[in-house]
């Protein structure tokens, strides 16, 4: 018995880990731990720095067109005149004409500079208004995705947006029967078209761009010749709110519709722009000029005389 035991003791080894392992494998561990913490530190970091960016882009290039404008001296007389004749007298059949233009280009010489000048359409005249609106912005909302983003490649100067336009011409008559049966809830005359499901008003635009203060508004797009076009009907609309829910003083805004002469742009402008704001209806262009409204209003218009 004795013997077992004995060769039972002498079987037996002790296994001890040395105390360097130990710390090895802690140290490890620790490594790890930091590590990951660096990396977390770093990833809000750069949510944080990012969210800032996104916020502030607005205010941003509103300074720059600011900062442009007090050190840029405005186009001279000479430089408009020769830019609209030579604008006007192209042999493209689609370009406005000399009297259309000369109506544009006046008011934004008269605007405080720098104007926020917005425009439906990527038109011919799309760099003759870029360079009218010298120190001011200039925006430009198209239909057509590849065609903004063409001339955006093309032109880096131009700031050009696509916007899905959901109306029909043939839907004439029910868009607007549907925008009087909610005016006084999503299509009402002041709001923030950002947050409104009105089906005339345009609230896929960048968020930026319901916050500026717009002098002049140009409508000369979507497409509106046949009867499944989109037409003007949405774009007429989102001028008409955007003019009136400014936030600052009681500036005006002008408002210019091309091929005034058709029936959607007619109808549109005597209903969201109203006949009292009409300034002038000249050639193919009907002017304008809309005030700040009180955001309590329901009513687009004080005499209203159009139906569809």
């Amino acid at each position: 018995m004795k013997n077992n035991i004995n060769n039972t003791n002498n079987n037996t080894k002790l296994i001890l880990l040395h105390p360097y392992i130990q710390k090895q494998g802690s140290s490890n561990r620790l490594w790890l731990l930091a590590c990951i913490s660096l990396f977390t530190v770093a990833f809000l970091l750069t949510l944080i720095y990012t969210r800032e960016s996104t916020s502030t882009h607005a205010s941003t290039t509103g300074t720059s067109y600011a900062a442009a404008a007090a050190t840029n001296p405005p186009l001279s007389k000479t430089v408009i005149k020769a830019l609209v004749h030579y604008a006007s007298n192209s042999n493209n059949t689609d370009r406005m004409s000399y009297t259309d233009i000369k109506q544009i280009s006046d008011v934004l010489r008269q605007c405080n500079s720098p104007c926020n000048f917005l425009v439906f359409g990527l038109t011919p005249e799309t760099l003759l208004w870029k360079a009218l609106n010298h120190n001011g912005r200039t925006v430009f909302i198209d239909e057509n995705r590849y065609y903004a983003a063409y001339m955006e490649e093309k032109f880096p100067e131009i700031e050009a947006y696509d916007v899905q336009y959901t109306t029909k011409i043939s839907e004439l008559n029910e868009l607007l029967g549907t925008v009087r049966e909610q005016v006084h809830n999503e299509c009402r005359p002041v709001q923030n078209l950002l947050f409104s499901d009105c089906k005339l008003g345009l609230n896929d635009l960048p968020n930026q761009l319901y916050e500026l203060e717009w002098d002049v508004i140009l409508v000369d797009g979507p497409r509106g010749y046949w009867p499944e076009g989109p037409g003007r009907m949405a774009a007429v609309f989102t001028a008409g709110v955007l003019a009136r829910s400014k936030k600052g003083g009681n500036h005006k805004t002008h408002v210019f519709v091309h091929d005034f002469n058709r029936e959607v742009e007619k109808v549109s402008s005597d209903e969201f722009l109203c006949k009292e704001n009409l300034v002038k209806s000249k050639d193919l262009l009907g002017h304008f000029v809309l005030g700040k409204m009180d955001a309590n209003s329901v009513q687009f218009c004080r005499n209203h005389t159009s139906s569809p």
